[in-house]
């Protein structure tokens, strides 16, 4: 029995802030204090907390480490592991109370008012270590499906609970696998989709770091309750990690007979293999995806047949993101009046955001539906850095839309989101301030789109392209306020002819920054001025002469040499050679220098 747990972050965000250095520095270090037979370190999954990696907890007194860094390992280990004595200026100051007390976790503001299902173990167990999972209640949902339920049943208790799809599209998950049950085939097949390719969303690679058997163990349940036999995740390649511990994970299910022939002895065979995505965002439609793993081009199918009736191979299958599978156990065991008492009406359970932009608090965030986005912006999040002011939060990626601050009390659920003008998603959530341009927010998505767009139907391959070339027009101060007008109309033409979800949900980012933003457009226009001071192409630099001190520093900055003046002489800028790098800015320690 070991005295002491040490627990580092060995999720994607930690292991690029060098959580594996201080990986290796520990176990050395306690090799060094002859710890080995008293302390075990873990490499777990992402806590959550990404803002302040890389991250370490101690049990059983809960410490929590934050921005550990391998030279503060020995102090730790020697002090707390050692001497039994916290390293009090190491640990998460949230933690340390006014009298020095040191307090738990999950009684920080970012915490407190989370509620975690679907990260459940993430950040708790070694993801790894597949008995560490069946001692978290692993597996059990499995054995109560193929001993207690019929596939029937399943598909009832999937239905009762409320659970939609965590995709995007928010279908109701026990629905889809009723379709599905109820078409005959000789083979069917389960699908995941962990092709997570919006921009700042990082919540379904997280779970696969973390808690790998829990996405295992829902698609064998999916199984069991469509009559399937083979189950496929399919993976972006760029999820290293995330795709070695699925690997990992499904070597050790079969080895325990949890994946493979005759399941614990029911009669049922489930085994599931991994596709690796080249990261095509359109391999994200469910058709796209079932036809890369088909092994050609990744291009959106016509619906009708639906999957659930011609899928994959031509055959009867279902697709859930990581998200949803991730609930799936804990309805089994707790049942779907449990996961039913979360959420909205027609919002249940909870819902995961990987929080990011400009916010204090960057990381995955797990609130339970019908949670403001104040609550989560102010109170989890910790607000805006530097006293900036919030401006709109982005949710669903290029296929959501952009929420301003008049919107910042509504509950948020699939319907009251669809209500302002965005959706939500996969559930990445950026926060702007008064810092960001609209238009040129609305610009970067739909460069996504462009380059994301497979070609396959011309609403999406050609429209988006006009759209973005209207905007491009716009931030140069070349745009008209006809050019308005025929992109809010070429934006609806798009939504209702476009193949697929990808050119469906591409205006969205244009349409919200229209109905909320339109004063912005207004003034690229119009006045040819950037409010935000973003678009450099309607931006222009100067000097103030009284503050100038002529020390030149800015001069010798320029790249183009755009800056003269003699020396302790207000200097100048020519305007004709300026390219609005910014880098006299940055440089000028006088303030000096005003963008207008």
């Amino acid at each position: 029995m070991y005295r002491s747990h040490v627990l580092v972050c060995g999720g994607t965000g930690c292991t690029s802030s060098g959580s594996a250095k201080v990986i290796e520095t520990l176990e050395a270090e306690i090799v060094k204090n002859g710890l080995s037979e008293e302390v075990k370190v873990i490499r777990t999954g992402c806590f959550g907390l990404c803002a302040v990696g890389p991250i370490m907890i101690v049990y059983p007194e809960g410490c929590f480490y934050s921005q550990v860094k391998a030279e503060d390992v020995p102090e730790i280990v020697t002090e707390h592991l050692l001497k039994g004595r916290p390293v009090k200026h190491l640990l998460y100051k949230e933690t340390v109370e006014e009298d020095d007390k040191i307090k738990s976790l999950n009684h920080t503001d970012f915490y407190r008012k989370q509620r975690r299902v679907a990260l459940r173990n993430c950040g708790v167990i070694d993801p790894e270590n597949i008995e560490e999972y069946i001692a978290y209640n692993g597996y059990e949902a499995l054995a109560k499906c193929l001993t207690e339920y019929t596939p029937a049943q399943v598909i009832d208790v999937i239905k009762a609970s409320g659970l939609r799809g965590r995709g995007g599209a928010g279908f109701p998950t026990g629905m889809k696998w009723a379709f599905a049950a109820q078409n005959q085939a000789d083979q069917k097949y389960v699908c995941c989709n962990a092709d997570e390719g919006d921009p700042g969303a990082f919540m379904d690679r997280s779970v696969l770091e973390g808690d790998p058997h829990c996405v295992l163990e829902a698609m064998a349940i999916a199984g069991y309750a469509i009559g399937a036999s083979q189950g496929y995740i399919y993976v972006r390649a760029e999820y290293p990690i995330a795709v070695g511990r699925l690997e990992v994970a499904i070597k050790q299910a079969r080895e325990y007979g949890l994946l493979g022939k005759n399941i614990l002895g029911s009669g049922f065979d489930f085994d599931v293999e991994i596709r690796l995505g080249a990261g095509a965002f359109v391999c994200g439609e469910e058709t796209a995806l079932m036809t890369s793993i088909e092994g050609k081009r990744g291009e959106p199918r016509p619906r009708p047949p639906f999957p659930a009736v011609k899928g994959l191979f031509g055959k009867p299958t279902i697709l859930n993101n990581v998200e949803t599978y991730a609930n799936i156990a804990q309805i089994i065991l707790n049942g779907p009046e449990w996961f039913s008492s979360m959420g909205t009406e027609k919002s249940k359970g909870t819902k995961v955001f990987a929080l990011g932009g400009k916010i204090n608090n960057t990381g995955l965030v797990e609130v339970p539906m019908g949670t403001t986005l104040r609550e989560i912006i102010e109170e989890i999040g910790g607000g805006i850095p530097g006293g900036k002011k919030f401006k709109a939060a982005q949710t669903g990626g290029p296929s959501g839309g952009c929420i301003p601050a008049e919107h910042l009390d509504v509950p948020i659920d699939y319907d009251n989101l669809i209500a302002i003008g965005s959706m939500m998603g996969s559930g990445g959530l950026i926060v702007m301030d008064e810092d960001n341009c609209m238009v040129d927010i609305a610009k970067f998505f739909l460069e996504f789109t462009v380059d994301e767009s497979c070609g396959k139907c011309t609403p999406c391959r050609v429209g988006i392209k006009r759209l973005y070339e209207m905007l491009d027009k716009i931030t140069r101060g070349q745009g008209t306020m006809e050019d308005i007008d025929k992109m809010e109309e070429l934006c609806y033409y798009i939504k209702e002819n476009a193949l697929c979800g990808l050119g469906q949900t591409a205006p969205n980012p244009v349409l919200s920054t229209l109905r909320y933003f339109r004063d912005e457009y207004i003034a690229h226009v119009k006045d040819k001025t950037c409010p935000a001071h973003v678009c450099k192409h309607l931006l222009s630099f100067s000097i103030e002469a009284d503050k100038c001190k002529g020390c030149t520093a800015c001069a010798r900055k320029c790249p183009v040499g755009a800056i003269s003046g003699a020396v302790k002489t207000a200097h100048t800028i020519d305007q004709t050679k300026c390219i609005k790098c910014g880098a006299c800015i940055e440089t000028c320690k006088f303030g000096a220098i005003i963008k207008k």
